[in-house]
Parts: structure tokens; sequence; C-alpha cells
């Protein structure tokens, strides 16, 4: 089976942006497979992997193991619109939880043992922005049931199970009308008939040409016509190379819708039939009922799915049919071309003239086989096709029946075969039943999937700015250095410790300020505790006396370490990366009565500065240690990206330009940095 994936090449994967121009490659899978909700692919939970028969080649041999770093985790991608997208274990999609109001959310935490989510929101309202002081908390509680995932599992198997049959049957099509590649089988025959009739009308003044007529008279009294007697000696493909190449095309195409049909697609279907009957029983529990699973579109595919199992078959009969006629006419064209050329010795007879004569009916121009891929989508019952539809009842009432018969000679006589039913007006285009089955089933995953996100319970109260005495209202907002930077993290006794920091640009001072709130899970309010922390940089050769620098960006690295980057006012301006310890920093506690009416962190940063300027918190001094000197940025506002994961501990900046970057190990010596110039940002 051919894998539709994109291919790189090592251009494509090494080369910086910028460096060569490509075209996008498009996506190869169907848009169904793509939103299709699905983990990470498991072919052999599809009953579609390969046998390995108790050997494995070189190739398995050296594959690597399968990751499960990703397993039972929880990603979650936050957008502008104040959504949260939730993914189990990286891949399966699980919808969505909004706030419904002008709020986007900039950070979200899960608690380490609980299906629990705590996200932080920033609201604008009037035009003006603001980050809220209480989190919201997020519940999903069918996270920790085991429903989920089992959802997802069938939902993966389901999805590979019509990807597989999606290519199967393109492959098919392929293989019967030809690609951009290769020639089809089915354009042969028409082809060398159209020949035919060329032949008879510019050469022989045939104007009523009839090329079926001559081929059955030539069938039945061994006796050509005049031009089919010139074709026949002169003809494209009448060599025995070109019959050999005719008769190779050909059986190779109706073996291959032979054996696909019935070894791949109907056995597929079979396993997509048992993993639906199994959603449909759990549409019908109680417990499912979070996951809105509908039955009466599940029993849709149902339906879908076993015209799908009598369609592949149908279509590895006909073409086993078609297979055994075209041989016999390959035959008897090889003993009439051999007649012709003077060769009858040994020439003997090898076909059978009816089998002949149907393939000149049915096959030659035109070919059952066609039905399978043009038409609308087959919407036939079983009784179309002559098949009683039992009804299901009691099973009293069917032993009762099969006793009654099994008693009586004369109804269990042997029945004469009745008229066949005539089948030529069913629908049967695979192609399109597999699209139609392909739209059902997504439909219905798509939506289960979700569940988990329509069920979470979302607890947020967005407090409305406070009024302020006259005198706050007046204060022009000093704007910040940057913006807030955080870190969050539950402790061991269940509570959200969020770290806050910032910075306000001043000629006089590089005062950070650090702030430490202590929050409940269960419920979206005030913080219980606020801890204030109003930091002083200097740097250990300029002792206590002010320092000439200017802080361009601050963030959290680890529980222990901020990483600061800030630039020499005199001189060459030199800028540096360094780290601050605040893991034992004292931290001035706030009175409840003092900040319970405050409801966004502007209004906590405005009103810490006021208390510091009045002299009613203390100033820390913070030596700055394990600096390094970066090669750029001299000028402008810098970029700062940090990992602070153990053995992953990098930091990288970028200039203002966003051209060059510098990446540096913060565990290592100043000569293990590593700076990449011209690293071209797209």
């Amino acid at each position: 089976m051919q894998e539709e994936t994109d291919k790189s090449t090592a251009t494509d994967l090494f080369a910086f942006q910028g460096s060569h121009i490509r075209s996008t490659h498009k996506s190869q899978l169907p848009p169904i497979i793509q939103t299709w909700p699905s983990l990470s692919a498991d072919h052999a939970a599809a009953s579609i992997g390969r046998a390995s028969h108790g050997k494995s080649t070189s190739n398995e041999a050296n594959l690597d193991e399968a990751d499960t770093s990703n397993l039972d985790s929880v990603l979650m991608v936050v957008d502008n619109l104040g959504r949260i997208f939730s993914y189990l274990d990286g891949h399966f999609p699980l919808g969505f939880v909004s706030l419904r109001n002008k709020a986007h959310f900039i950070s979200v935490v899960k608690h380490p043992s609980r299906p629990l989510f705590v996200a932080q929101p920033r609201i604008t309202a009037e035009g003006i922005t603001h980050s809220n002081l209480t989190p919201a908390v997020i519940k999903m509680p069918l996270l920790s049931q085991r429903k989920s995932r089992d959802l997802a599992k069938q939902s993966t198997t389901a999805r590979e199970i019509m990807w597989y049959v999606m290519r199967s049957v393109k492959e098919m099509r392929e293989a019967w009308y030809g690609s951009e590649t290769n020639t089809g089988a089915r354009e042969l025959g028409p082809k060398w008939v159209k020949s035919l009739e060329t032949k008879q009308k510019e050469q022989y003044g045939q104007l009523d040409a009839g090329p079926i007529l001559d081929l059955t008279y030539l069938l039945t009294t061994g006796r050509p016509s005049e031009a089919l007697h010139d074709f026949l000696g002169s003809g494209e493909q009448m060599s025995e190379r070109g019959l050999l190449k005719w008769e190779t095309t050909v059986s190779e195409a109706f073996i291959k819708l032979r054996d696909y049909s019935e070894k791949r697609i109907a056995p597929a279907l079979q396993r997509l039939h048992i993993v639906l009957e199994e959603v449909l029983g759990w549409a019908n529990l109680q417990q499912f009922a979070s996951f809105e699973l509908s039955v009466n579109d599940i029993t849709c595919c149902l339906d879908i799915v076993s015209r799908g199992i009598i369609i592949a078959s149908w279509l590895a009969a006909i073409s086993r049919r078609e297979l055994l006629r075209f041989r016999e006419f390959i035959a008897w064209l090889r003993y009439e071309v051999n007649n012709l050329n003077g060769s009858n010795e040994g020439n003997v007879i090898r076909h059978d003239m009816l089998e002949v004569n149907n393939y000149f009916i049915t096959g030659l121009e035109e070919s059952p086989v066609d039905q399978w891929f043009i038409g609308p989508v087959p919407q036939f019952r079983l009784v179309d096709l002559g098949i009683a539809e039992y009804r299901n009842g009691p099973l009293e009432q069917a032993l009762e029946h099969a006793r009654s018969v099994a008693a009586n000679p004369s109804q269990m006589a042997w029945q004469k075969t009745g008229p066949q039913k005539d089948l030529s007006g069913i629908d049967r285009n695979l192609e399109a039943l597999i699209q139609e089955l392909g739209n059902w089933c997504e439909r219905v995953f798509h939506h289960a999937s979700a569940a988990a996100s329509r069920s979470a319970v979302v607890s947020f109260d967005p407090v409305s700015k406070p009024e302020q005495v006259l005198e706050k209202e007046l204060l022009p907002e000093q704007p910040l250095g940057f913006p807030f930077r955080e870190r969050t993290v539950l402790n061991e006794n269940g509570e959200l410790i969020q770290h806050l920091i910032s910075h306000i640009p001043s000629p006089d001072s590089n005062a950070l300020l650090l702030v430490k709130l202590r929050f409940g899970v269960e419920a979206s309010e005030l913080p219980s505790e606020i801890g204030i922390a109003v930091l002083e940089c200097y740097l250990p050769e300029e002792g206590e006396e002010q320092s000439n620098f200017d802080l361009l960006d601050a963030d959290f690295f680890d529980d222990e370490c901020v990483v600061i980057i800030y630039r020499l006012r005199e001189g060459e301006k030199q800028a540096f990366i360094a780290t601050l310890n605040y893991d034992n920093i004292g931290y001035q506690n706030l009175l409840p009565d003092a900040y319970v009416k405050w409801s966004t962190r502007e209004d906590l940063m405005r009103d810490t500065l006021e208390l510091w300027k009045s002299g009613q918190l203390s100033l820390q001094r913070v030596s700055v240690n394990r600096r390094r000197a970066l090669s750029g940025c001299k000028m402008g506002a810098v970029s700062m990206a940090l990992n602070g994961r153990v053995n992953r501990r990098v930091a990288c900046v970028l200039d203002t330009t966003g051209t060059t970057m510098e990446s540096f190990d913060m565990e290592g010596d100043a000569e293990d940095m590593e700076v990449a110039d011209d690293a071209r940002a797209g």
C-alpha cells in the first residue's frame, strides 16, 4: 500500500528559511482524514499491520522504540478569542472551552493528579486590556475516566481503516482508469476497437463500419473481412510484444480489482463494522451519555458499511469473471493472428467461443467494472438484491417456526430456481460509497470527541474594575518596561502558587517588582495571600552604588532563578544576560483588607509602586551573577525564550531586527556560549 506522506528533501529539513525558494506542499490527506480525531496511528489495532510470522527484517529491527512520553498527557492551545483547545496525548482533539466574553488566556496550569486546569485570563473592555487577578478554574471530570481514551482508540481505529480503504480504492481506480503517469487498463480495448474502425472507414470506405460485427463474423466463421485481415496483420497491438503488454496490463488490473476488493476492502469494512457495533452499544448506555453518540447516525454508518461489503464482494466476482473472459479473448486473438501469419503448425484452438463473444458484448468497448467508479452513492436495500429482509423477532417464535418446517416434509422439499433478479439498475459506485461512509463516521467521532470540553465546569467571575478614590483616578498609569512575566506551580497542598515579575523603567532605579500569589484551586476566587518584594539589581563591581544599566527583559527560568537581560548605558553599550536568585527572597505580605477590592494585576502593581514610593515597602538589593556578554542587542528591544527543564536548560535571545539569535547553555561556562548569527527568522 502506497503511503500518502509529504516527502521532504535535505534542503527542506536543514536550510534556513528564506535561503531557498520552494513551493508549498499540499497535504496528500483527504479533508476527512485530516479532521478526523485520532491518536497516534496504530495499524495493529486496526488489524492492518503486517504479519511478521516470527521474523523481523533488518529495517524493523533498527526502528526506534515507541515514544510513550506523551501518554496520558493533555496538550492545551489558547487562541485570542478566549478558547482553550485540548488534545489528549497531544493528538486527539477534545474540543474547546470558552469564557464566552472578550477574554483570552495567557497561561494554563494542570493539577498534577486531577483533571483540573487553572488558566489566567486577560480581558478587554471598552478598548482597555487588563489581566484578571482571579484565575479561571476549569474542571474536566471526563478525563478522570477511561471512557475518553476508549473512544479515542475506537476513533483512531476507524480512521486508520477508512484511510486504508480510501487508498485501496484509489489504487484500484488508477489501475483501471490510469493516472498521470500510468496508462489504465480500461482504455486499451476501446482504443483498439477505435483503430479498427478508423481503418475500416479511411482505408476501405466502410462508412457504416461495425468493428464488433466483423470480429463476431471472424469468431463464428473463421473468415476475416478485408479490413480486419489487414488490421490483424499490421495493427499497432498485433505483434506478440503488443499482445503481451495488453494482456499483462489488463490482467494485472483485473487481479488487483479482484484481490483488493476481496482481501482488503471487504475485510477492512468488516473490521469497521465491529468497531461501529461497539460504539453503537456505547450509545445505548447511560454511562456514555455525555458523548452524545447518535444511534441513528451510527446505524446509518452500519448500513453503509454493509452495502460496502456487498459491493466489494460483488466487484471481486465481476473482476474474476471479466478476467476469465479477457483471457479467452486474448487466446482467440493470438490464434487468429497466428493463422494470418501462416504458422498453422501447433496453432490449436484454446479459447471458449461463448466467453469471447461475451467479452465482445460487455467487455471490449464498455466494461461492467465501470459501474463501481461512476454513478451516485448506492442506496439499495437487501430486498433490491433479491435477499429477503428478516425482521428481529422473539427467539421463541423463530424456534417454533423452525420446528414446524422440520416436521413438515413438504416445506423442506427442493425449491426450483426462479428467474434471476435484474440488478442492472442498482447503483454500485464503491468510490462514492466509501467517501459517504467517511463523512458519516467522521461526523460521529468528531462530535463525540468534544465531550470532555462540553462537560467541563468553568469557574470564573470577571470582577468589574472597582471604583477608586478620586486621587488614584487622577494618577496616570506608568507603562511597564516589559509585559508581566509569570510562573505558576501547584504545591504539595494543592494550592496554586503564582509568581509575577515586572519592571518600571526609571533613570534612577533598576527595580523589579516581584509578587507571590497563593490561590485555592476549587473555585475562581481572589488570592488568599499576596506577598510583595521590590528588588534593586546591581553589578558586583559597582557594589552598593547606583547601577548604570537598563533592564531590557526578565523572565522566570525555574523555581530558583530569574534570567534578566540588561544593557550598559555608557561606552559600547554592551548587553548581557544574567541570573538572579529569587527563592530566598523575603516577601512582605499585604493585609487582606488592603487587596480584597483589587480585580486586576495592573491595580495591584500600581498600588504596590505607590506603597514603595511612600516608604511602606522595603527595598532589597540583589547582586547580578552568572552573566554573559551578548554579541549584539546594543540598541532597541530584545526578545527572550527560556527552557528550564533538566538537561535542556537553554536561553535564546533575539535582537530587535529579528535577524540575529544567540543561544546559551545556562548550566555551562561562558566559553560554552553558542552564537547563531544571521539566523533568519521567518
